[in-house]
């Protein structure tokens, strides 16, 4: 069975490993030829949304303008409309953890990435929230793992809120990864996160005792060489 040790963080650091490969679906990896232009790139003839300019991309995250221009040709060819809807987004996920139950977790994501809760995330949405996972700061990063966690948006982090997303990241991983989780090792889990976390032991986690709290073991160390 996997120690406790550490592990109280390990749903913020599944959040942003599991994004290289989300990164994959999305052909980042995908080399951009220099005659590639940015209007080629940003000419959509039959799409629902239309993204903003590259410009005022570029100052809204951290990625260049050649970065922007990879992430959108991987994001319009596995999203021909221009927006991805969650049945998608679970799609995407379940192709790279075929031997667990993805859902859950992929709803989660999906929530914290429709900001306007519209029920479906642009490519405004999903570089924007990109931008900060990869490249933002600590502080940043830590806020967004903290709106996630948050499921119902009310400031806080309820046990029951961080039971949801633990169960959701063990489904994801299935019952058959070596070595074997036991049933009982999501609740130990979320036991342990609150012990470290919940500092005025009134059963919630509120942000200021989550970004201390990760500040202090270390967690700050793990984000910059993510």
């Amino acid at each position: 069975m996997l120690s406790l040790d550490g592990l109280e963080m390990i749903a913020v650091l599944v959040v942003m490993g599991l994004f290289v490969k989300v990164l994959e679906q999305f052909g980042l990896f995908e080399v951009v030829g220099e005659e590639d232009s940015v209007e080629d790139d940003f000419e959509l003839s039959t799409v629902c949304h239309r993204p903003e300019g590259l410009d005022k991309l570029q100052e809204q995250t951290k990625f260049t303008k050649k970065e922007l221009q990879v992430l959108y040709r991987g994001f319009k060819n596995e999203c021909p409309s221009g927006v991805v809807n969650e049945d998608t987004f679970k799609t995407i996920y379940s192709k790279f953890f075929p031997q667990g139950d993805s859902g859950a977790y992929a709803h989660f994501l999906f929530e914290a990435f429709d900001t306007n809760k519209n029920g479906s995330v642009s490519f405004e949405d999903f570089v924007i929230g990109l931008s900060i996972i990869l490249r933002g700061t600590i502080n940043d990063r830590l806020n967004w793992a903290f709106n996630l966690y948050d499921l119902n948006k009310d400031g806080c982090i309820t046990k029951e809120e961080m039971m949801d997303i633990m169960k959701s990241i063990y489904d994801m991983m299935g019952k058959y990864t070596y070595p074997c989780m036991q049933d009982e090792a999501p609740r130990e889990h979320v036991e342990s996160f609150f012990q470290k976390m919940d500092r005025n032991n009134d059963g919630v986690v509120t942000i200021d005792e989550f970004i201390e709290s990760c500040q202090k073991v270390g967690c700050v160390f793990l984000f910059k060489v993510i």
